[in-house]
């Protein structure tokens, strides 16, 4: 059994698809970052950086906290969405590294300065929209190439960017622009796992 510490933001979404994907038992242990439980001694424990998700593998005893090595350890585990060596796996890994170091983290802040922020900041505002257009461009480039971001197979890189994409709406992001993306989201939001995991935690 897998604990899962998890609230309704992109970063949590990743580990309940990815969960869903593998069809591996969890359950969901809410922690409500607009109460601040996230910075609760207990879950402190489980994750130092006081962000969600977290989990617990109670097979192993193994905690784990921050998304991209949630998925790396489940991927690993069950031998599942990521290459065992070679070239395949790097393609899944640079594209991951993408969705942790750009595609998440500048969205995250399109999302707080276009919708959150107490005052409207004009430069900030402008400053990440014009960088999420240049990422779904990139990542418009990639699925040009490829059926997937990681290469011709789902993987860990397609879930991880997955519900990071799924708020496009909140970038001012139009998928038409972006007809290799709107190609790959369908796709992947197709996926029966993809929209059970989307639905974790229940409103």
């Amino acid at each position: 059994m897998i604990s899962l510490y998890t609230w309704g933001t992109p970063n949590g979404k990743k580990i309940s698809i990815m969960l869903e994907e593998l069809g591996v038992p969890y359950e969901v242990k809410t922690v409500d970052i607009t109460r601040d439980e996230q910075f609760d001694k207990a879950f402190l424990e489980i994750s130092p950086n006081n962000k969600i998700p977290a989990i617990v593998d109670h097979e192993t005893g193994q905690s784990v906290f921050e998304s991209g090595a949630i998925l790396l350890y489940l991927a690993e585990k069950y031998g599942k969405f990521l290459p065992e060596q070679g070239a395949a796996r790097y393609e899944v890994m640079q594209w991951l590294m993408f969705q942790m170091g750009g595609f998440g983290p500048m969205l995250g802040q399109a999302h707080h300065f276009m919708r959150y922020a107490p005052q409207s900041i004009d430069y900030a505002i402008e400053r990440y929209r014009v960088e999420s257009k240049r990422l779904y461009g990139v990542l418009n480039t990639r699925l040009g190439k490829s059926r997937f971001a990681g290469g011709e197979d789902y993987s860990i890189a397609d879930i991880a960017l997955f519900p990071w994409a799924a708020r496009h709406d909140w970038h001012g992001i139009d998928l038409a622009s972006y007809p290799n993306v709107a190609r790959w989201y369908a796709e992947v939001a197709a996926r029966p796992a993809v929209e059970r995991g989307m639905a974790v935690p229940a409103a």
